[in-house]
C-alpha cells in the first residue's frame, strides 16, 4: 500500500461492477491508504458492489438514489456520525433513458432531458453541497466526462449535453469552493468497455475507431484513470481545480484520424 492518501477518508458514488471506472478509481485511492465509503443503487446492484466494497475494506457500503434526498440525508447523517469529516468526493454517476442513445438527437424526449441533466449534472451540485460542511480542512471532489461534451460522438446524443453542463458546472463549483480550500476538476477518460458505456449505439466501434487513432495506440485503463484521481485528491494536486483532464491516449488532440487510417 502507498502513502499518497494515507489518513484520507472519501465517498465514492457509481461504483457498478469490477469494470466500473469508479472501481477503477476506488482500487487506486485505497492501494494508496485511503479509507473509502461506497454506494450503491437498489439491492441488485447491492450485491455486486457489497463483495468489492469488502475486498478494500470498505465499513460504509449504503444504498443512495440522487433522485431521493431520503437517502441522501442518511448517507451523509452516517458518514458524518461515523468520520465526522470528509477529504473527497468522487461523482462517478451518470443517466439517459438506453432507447435515445442511439438514432437521431432531435428525437430527446423532454423528460429523458430532464432526467438526464438531474441525474449527471445536478446531482454533483447536491452531493457537493452535502458534502462542503465535512469537509472542514479542504478536500478534493471529482468528476467523470467524455469527450462527446464538447465534440460530437455518434450516438452520445443528450449525453453530450449533460456532459457540457457537467463541465460548466465543474468551473463553477471550482470558483463557489475555492475560498474554502475545496478543489473541483473532472477526468475525461476515452471510450471504456463498461456498463454504462455499453448502453451507448455503436459503442464497440467507437471504441475500436479511438484505440486505434490515439496518439499512444491505446484506451484509457482503469488504472490510469485510478492514478490520476490518487493525483488530484492527494496534496500533489493542491493547486489545480476547476481543469477537465483528458486520460485517453491523446485522443482528444486531433483534428482528424491518423494517415494510416485514412
Amino acid at each position: 500500500m502507498g502513502q499518497l492518501l494515507n489518513g484520507k477518508r472519501g465517498l465514492v458514488l457509481g461504483v457498478a461492477n469490477e469494470r466500473s471506472i469508479a472501481w477503477g478509481i476506488a482500487r487506486a485511492m485505497r492501494s494508496e491508504g485511503a479509507e473509502l465509503a461506497l454506494t450503491y443503487q437498489g439491492e441488485s446492484m447491492g450485491r455486486r458492489v457489497k463483495p468489492l466494497a469488502e475486498s478494500i475494506c470498505s465499513e460504509i457500503v449504503l444504498s443512495a438514489d440522487v433522485m431521493d434526498d431520503s437517502s441522501l440525508d442518511n448517507l451523509f447523517a452516517v458518514i458524518g456520525e461515523k468520520w465526522h469529516q470528509l477529504d473527497f468526493l468522487v461523482h462517478a454517476i451518470a443517466y439517459s433513458d438506453k432507447n435515445e442513445l442511439s438514432g437521431r438527437f432531435i428525437h430527446t424526449t423532454k423528460h429523458n432531458f430532464q432526467n438526464s441533466l438531474a441525474i449527471s449534472c445536478y446531482s454533483l451540485i447536491d452531493l457537493s453541497r452535502r458534502a462542503k460542511p465535512l469537509m472542514k480542512n479542504g478536500g478534493t471532489i471529482l468528476t467523470l466526462t467524455f469527450q462527446g461534451s464538447n465534440r460530437v460522438t455518434p450516438f452520445y446524443n443528450v449525453m453530450g449535453v449533460a456532459k457540457a453542463a457537467l463541465e460548466s458546472t465543474v468551473r463553477y463549483l471550482a470558483n463557489d469552493l475555492g475560498p474554502e480550500g475545496i478543489r473541483v476538476n473532472a477526468i475525461s477518460p476515452g471510450p471504456m468497455k463498461t456498463l454504462a458505456g455499453a448502453a451507448i449505439a455503436g459503442a464497440r466501434k467507437t471504441f475500436r475507431f479511438t484505440e486505434s487513432n490515439a496518439p499512444l495506440g491505446s484506451n484509457a485503463t482503469l488504472d490510469a484513470i485510478g492514478g490520476t484521481a490518487v493525483y488530484l485528491a492527494s496534496d500533489y494536486g493542491s493547486c489545480t481545480t476547476g481543469e477537465i483532464i483528458a486520460v485517453d491516449g491523446g485522443f482528444h488532440v486531433l483534428g482528424m484520424p491518423q494517415v494510416k487510417n485514412i
